[in-house]
């Protein structure tokens, strides 16, 4: 088990035991299963935005060069 999901295990169960109704067992994978998916998501977010903000950079500095393609024949 890796750092990131125990605390978010702790953190689960912490929010899931502060109501008082049920056991913390729920909250905690809950917990452990949200730290996963946004361990997973953050560098895949990441990585989309960096080859986005690339791709446009790449059309700017086509337009720069060649112009922007808008003429009119």
């Amino acid at each position: 088990m890796n750092f990131t999901t125990m605390i978010g295990a702790a953190i689960g169960a912490a929010i899931d035991g502060s109501d008082g109704e049920d056991s913390t067992i729920d909250g905690a994978i809950e917990g452990a299963v949200a730290a996963t998916v946004i361990r997973a998501v953050i560098p895949l977010a990441v990585t989309f935005a960096t080859g986005w903000l690339v791709l446009r950079g790449i059309g700017k500095l086509k337009d720069a060069a060649f112009g922007s393609g808008d003429k009119a024949a």
